[in-house]
């Protein structure tokens, strides 16, 4: 196998042919590390690559697993691993180190995976584009001139580049699907609880987070699904478990669907592009072609109370977090050690008191209810996953000093709209690949479904990877080329 070749499996047949001996996990580590080689110098996606690992043994790996020795990248921050850096894209905490694996990297591990590195992102994870002080700008294949999305666009530009097949990701309010979708790949945001963040979090960001992955292929999704939903001693509650392994749901007949979609900013003075508007009305098309009853529906809700809301619950308690890596990394917050409008965030959050969070949680609540009640009505909500295409570098950095917190909140929203519903209400979401623009950039669409069915997500994403099938669609800089 070549670089090529590599470059273009999902992480399910390379594993089947390290499973048949056509080739070794040794031989799949030393074409990533050709990939890295080759396309990483013009995206500044692969942060780190761990040299002690190269010619690792193969009998180090677990074997049997879905991913055998497939090579796996992970996030800079979230789910960590013993020994690791994990710097979150932070001058602040550059040298931190790991003190043990989570609960989620070790089911990478039992996955079979061969965690090799480490991926960008923003400060601290925060903001829909992957450019920092500390490692500078991540660039899109598809466009080096033009944000890989945030905050996984690492993952999603090594995943889109074809260094990995499959990626780990976080997702607070679209850090999954908003790279996914500028980058032209799967994005699954599991529901809340689906996937632990054990066993140094129960919860975080009022339980909007979740991790993840992010892949070529529905197939590597739903594998990957199967390989680390697993409930864990001490989580905070256990959501209900699929009938059967997602994995048995690529192949399954999707029965008839009521489908809300919109097109809708949701923001009063918001817009959608056009050719957004155009992939939307498509999907929409082919779903009716397949038998599914669309409806054009939204939501409806206070969207600047929604907003405020938000913001709150991202920023309450935030400082206390960040002064305890200062004081374990023996550094000061200042313009030195935190950019621009994180320090904003910082000092956001110092101001709030309980009965912020109090009101807060209050809209919340009103909101989670609100969409309870539509997806009454509805299967799925259909919307764009962005509303813009990807933007110029520089223009969602945290290093501008000419806005603050709540502003840059706004204007990522502006892009992101409909992405944060599902990190609030706790039901999974999905973006798919489905559209490009006429300058033949992604455009990717978000399906989101009711709490815990996450398997009717696969079945149609399934059904729509074979009828509008995106797998031919490679970037300018990609490792085949």
């Amino acid at each position: 196998m070549d670089v090529g070749g590599y470059s273009k499996c999902d992480g399910v047949a390379l594993a089947a042919l390290v499973r048949k001996g056509e080739v070794s996990p040794k031989e799949l580590t030393h074409l990533f590390v050709e990939a890295v080689e080759k396309v990483n110098p013009k995206i500044n996606a692969v942060l780190e690559v761990y040299l002690d690992r190269i010619e690792a043994p193969d009998d180090q790996l677990i074997a049997n697993g879905p991913f055998e020795g497939v090579p796996f990248l992970m996030k800079d921050i979230g789910a960590g691993e013993r020994g690791r850096l994990q710097e979150s894209g932070s001058r602040l905490i550059k040298g931190h180190v790991a003190e043990q694996d989570s609960f989620l990297t070790s089911f990478f591990k039992k996955a079979g995976l061969n965690l090799l590195g480490r991926t960008t992102t923003p400060e601290f994870a925060l903001g829909i584009s992957t450019e920092s002080e500390l490692v500078g700008v991540t660039c899109n294949p598809w466009d080096l001139d033009v944000m890989s999305g945030g905050s996984s666009g690492g993952a999603a530009a090594s995943v889109a580049a074809g260094i990995v097949p499959i990626a780990h990701g976080s997702d607070n309010g679209g850090s999954i699907r908003i790279p996914a979708s500028a980058c032209g790949l799967v994005g699954l945001k599991p529901s809340r609880g689906r996937v632990t963040l054990g066993p140094d979090i129960g919860e975080l960001w009022p339980g909007m987070l979740q991790e993840f992955v992010l892949s070529r292929t529905v197939r590597d999704t739903a594998f990957m699904l199967d390989a680390v939903s697993k409930p864990v001693s001490g989580d905070p509650f256990i959501i209900k478990r699929p009938v059967r392994p997602y994995a048995h749901e690529l192949d399954a007949p999707t029965e008839k669907l009521r489908i809300a979609w919109t097109i809708d900013p949701w923001q009063a003075d918001g817009s959608v592009d056009s050719d957004v508007v155009c992939s939307v009305e498509q999907v929409v098309s082919e779903c009716e072609r397949a038998g599914h009853e669309m409806v054009q529906d939204t939501p409806v809700f206070d969207y600047e109370e929604y907003l405020h809301a938000v913001c709150v619950a991202w920023a309450f308690g935030m400082y206390m977090g960040i002064d305890m890596f200062a004081a374990a990394m023996g550094r000061k917050i200042s313009e030195e050690t935190v950019e621009p409008v994180m320090l904003s965030f910082y000092e956001y959050s110092q101001g709030l008191t309980a009965a912020d969070m109090f009101m807060a949680e209050f809209v919340l609540n009103q909101f989670r209810r609100n969409f309870g009640k539509f997806f009454e009505q509805y299967d799925l909500l259909l919307t764009p996953t962005l509303n813009q295409l990807p933007g110029p570098h520089g223009k969602y950095s945290k290093m501008r000093t000419d806005v603050g917190y709540e502003e840059y909140m706004r204007l990522c929203e502006e892009t992101k709209v409909h992405t944060t519903a599902a990190n609030v209400t706790g039901q999974p979401a999905m973006t798919l690949p489905l559209g490009q623009s006429r300058s033949g950039l992604p455009i990717g669409i978000q399906f989101m479904s009711r709490f815990g069915e996450e398997g009717t997500l696969i079945r149609l994403a399934s059904s729509l990877e074979k009828e509008m099938p995106w797998k031919d669609r490679i970037p300018p800089v990609h490792a085949s080329r």
